[in-house]
């Protein structure tokens, strides 16, 4: 069949005018994609959006950067709904086809760690070097190693998490009184987190930081995710990307065959505005 951008082969089949195979051949195709921080095995997990994403676009190389499984959250209790599962099975399905898929293990997933190595298509590393279609070097991390509380006060991060995920289930209530009343989605739990953030300067730090440590590698970008909080910066000669989450911002990062890397906001099935530097990496956005 004919080429069908996305969103319009999003409403087809949603319609039963095109097949799921019909919809994935109708694929955007990407050099280089990174998705993270699924935080599948969570109510708050919006598998159902990253699933899209998956059909909607192809790569050659995928990076899965840590946190696709919550493997904290199901140590409380087990909650695994199918589209969890086709998630990850859409995931295998695209290295069958051919991409190659590199998992990198974050902090809820961290046992994953233990089984380094490659298997066909798929390689699972603590971290990765990257090079782009322009030639530079993007060092591959989750993140959380640069996290201090993560690192050194880890009963903290587990009771931070246990109090972002009730923020999360508030969410739904919360947005069903707001549709009543006729104003749009807001979320809780991303409004307290970026307070609080905002109060200790968390995210300014956090992201100086990764840029610092990579240059101990000698690449010019470093990419993670980690802190849900999809961005593209500068700082000095090392280019810093987040590639964001799924449980709400529902963002990545791709890379065409140019090199120019950009952020995709999924929400709205666009790629985000993106400033190019004349040395093929991807800057800065506007706000």
């Amino acid at each position: 069949m004919s080429a069908i951008s996305p969103s319009i082969a999003d409403h087809l089949a949603q319609t039963g005018l095109v097949s799921a195979d019909d919809r994935e051949m109708a694929a955007a195709r990407y050099r280089a994609g990174w998705i993270s921080d699924a935080h599948l095995g969570t109510r708050g997990a919006n598998s159902g959006v990253l699933l899209d994403f998956l059909r909607d676009y192809d790569f050659d190389t995928l990076y899965v950067v840590g946190d696709l499984i919550d493997v904290w959250s199901l140590r409380r209790g087990i909650y695994w709904p199918q589209q969890h599962n086709d998630v990850i099975q859409k995931i295998l399905r695209k290295a069958r086809k051919g991409a190659r898929v590199v998992y990198i293990p974050g902090n809820h997933d961290e046992l994953v760690a233990e089984f380094c190595g490659s298997y066909g298509n798929i390689e699972i590393r603590t971290s990765d070097i990257y090079v782009t279609a322009a030639g530079k070097r993007i060092l591959i991390i989750h993140g959380h190693e640069l996290d201090t509380v993560v690192q050194n006060v880890k009963w903290l991060a587990f009771a931070g998490d246990v109090g972002y995920q009730f923020l999360l289930s508030l969410n739904p209530l919360i947005n069903f009184v707001r549709r009543r009343f006729g104003f749009g989605y807001w979320s809780l739990s991303a409004y307290a987190k970026q307070r609080v953030k905002d109060a200790v300067s968390f995210v300014g730090k956090f992201e100086a930081a990764v840029a610092h440590y990579a240059e101990r590698y000698q690449v010019d970008a470093v990419l993670c995710g980690h802190i849900h909080s999809a961005a593209i910066r500068q700082f000095g000669n090392v280019a810093y990307y987040n590639c964001g989450d799924w449980v709400e911002s529902c963002s990545a990062m791709v890379e065409d065959y140019a090199g120019n890397i950009s952020i995709v906001d999924y929400r709205s099935h666009a790629p985000t505005p993106r400033l190019k530097s004349e040395d093929g990496l991807v800057t800065a956005i506007p706000a």
